[in-house]
C-alpha cells in the first residue's frame, strides 16, 4: 500500500523560496564563540527576529496569499492569530493588494495589536479563554467572502516556513541537528521537510514550552491530542491547543521528537541573547535556544542549527520578564 502524498515537499519549499526572493529578508545566521563554549557545540542561529514583521511568519503568509487567484486576492483574506501571523498576513495582504481581517485575542501584546492595525488590517478581538478563534474567523470569512489563511495548517504556509531551514542549510552546509520552536507545527513541518530533503540523516527536533506541550503529548500518544485549556506560559506564540491536522503527520514522520523547556529556561535564553549576543528575542522565539542552553539535546552533535523564530516584544514587557 502506497504512502499518502505529503502536504509539502522539498520542491514546494524551493518554489516558495523563489516567490519570496526579494520580498522576504534573507535573515542572518549568527555565531558566537561564547555560546559555542557554553553549549559545547558549534552553533548557528538563524535569526528570524530580523525578518519582516519581526518573525518567520511573514514567509508563510506571503507565500500563501501570493498563491491566491486575482479574484480571491481582490475579495480579501482573514486569519486568527495571537500576534506574529496576524502581522504577517496584514503586511503580506497590503503588499499583494488585498485587504485583511484579523481575529486576535483581546489580551494580545499591545505592540502586536498596534503593528497589525498599522499594516492596514481590520482587527477583531475575542476572549481567548471563552471563545473559539477559528469559529470566529471562519464565520467572518464566510460572511465577507474572504479566504482564510491559517496560521500553520496550510501547505503553502508550511512551504513558506520551510524556507527558513533551506536558507540556514545553504549557508552552513550539513548540520547534525536543527532545533525549531513548535506552536501549531508549521515551522517544524517546513523545517523538517527542507532539512530531511537536503540531508536525510539530520536530526530535526521541535521545542515546546512545558505548559504548552500538545505536540509532545500527541507524539507520545501516536495521534493528535488536545490540551484542556489555553497554556499559561510566557511563550504566548506557542499556545496551540492541538497540533495541526496537516502539520502533525509531517512532524510525526520526520521529526525526532520534542524537547520541553520551562519559562525559567526561556527567560535565561532571552537574557543571554540580549547580554551576550546583542539581540532581542521574544519568549516564543527563544525556546529552541533555551533547549540547547539547558542541555536538553542529548546526544549533542558537533554542529547544530537553532531557529530564533521572532523578536516581537515591547520594551516594557521585555524589562518585566528579564529584570
Amino acid at each position: 500500500m502506497s504512502s499518502p502524498t505529503p502536504p509539502v515537499t522539498l520542491d514546494d519549499v524551493r518554489d516558495a523560496a523563489a516567490r519570496l526572493k526579494g520580498v522576504a529578508h534573507r535573515t542572518p545566521v549568527l555565531q558566537s564563540r561564547t555560546l559555542d563554549r557554553l553549549v559545547g557545540a558549534e552553533t548557528f542561529l538563524k535569526c528570524e527576529n530580523f525578518q519582516r514583521v519581526g518573525a518567520f511568519k511573514f514567509r508563510g503568509a506571503y507565500h500563501a496569499i501570493s498563491r491566491l487567484s486575482p479574484r480571491e486576492r481582490a475579495r480579501g483574506v482573514a486569519t486568527y492569530s495571537s500576534g506574529n501571523h496576524a502581522q504577517a498576513v496584514a503586511l503580506a495582504a497590503r503588499e499583494l493588494g488585498s485587504k485583511a481581517v484579523i481575529v486576535m485575542p483581546e489580551d494580545a501584546p499591545q505592540t502586536k495589536l498596534d503593528a497589525t492595525r498599522g499594516y492596514g488590517a481590520e482587527v477583531i478581538t475575542y476572549d481567548r479563554y471563552a471563545e473559539d478563534r477559528v469559529a470566529i474567523g471562519e464565520r467572518i470569512a464566510g460572511e465577507q467572502g474572504l479566504t482564510v489563511i491559517p496560521p500553520y495548517d496550510d501547505p503553502h504556509v508550511m512551504a513558506g516556513q520551510g524556507t527558513v531551514a533551506l536558507e540556514l542549510l545553504e549557508e552552513t552546509g550539513e548540520l547534525g541537528a536543527v532545533l525549531a520552536p513548535v506552536g501549531g507545527g508549521g515551522l517544524l513541518a517546513g523545517t523538517a521537510t527542507a532539512a530531511k530533503g537536503l540531508h536525510p540523516d539530520i536530526r530535526v527536533i521541535g521545542v515546546e514550552p512545558e505548559l504548552g506541550d500538545d505536540t509532545a503529548r500527541s507524539l507520545a500518544a501516536g495521534h493528535r491530542v488536545s490540551l484542556d485549556g489555553v497554556p499559561k506560559t510566557i511563550a504566548d506564540g506557542q499556545g496551540a491547543l492541538t497540533p495541526g491536522a496537516l502539520t502533525f503527520p509531517v512532524n510525526q514522520r520526520l521529526a525526532e521528537g520534542i524537547s520541553l523547556v520551562s519559562d525559567t529556561e526561556i527567560l535565561a535564553a532571552m537574557r543571554l541573547a540580549f547580554e551576550r549576543l546583542k539581540i532581542v528575542i521574544e519568549p516564543s522565539g527563544a525556546t529552541a535556544l533555551a533547549a540547547l542552553l539547558a542541555g536538553h539535546i542529548d546526544p549533542l552533535p558537533d554542529r547544530v542549527g537553532v531557529i530564533i523564530s521572532g523578536g516581537n516584544i515591547g520594551m516594557t514587557r521585555f524589562t518585566e520578564l528579564t529584570a
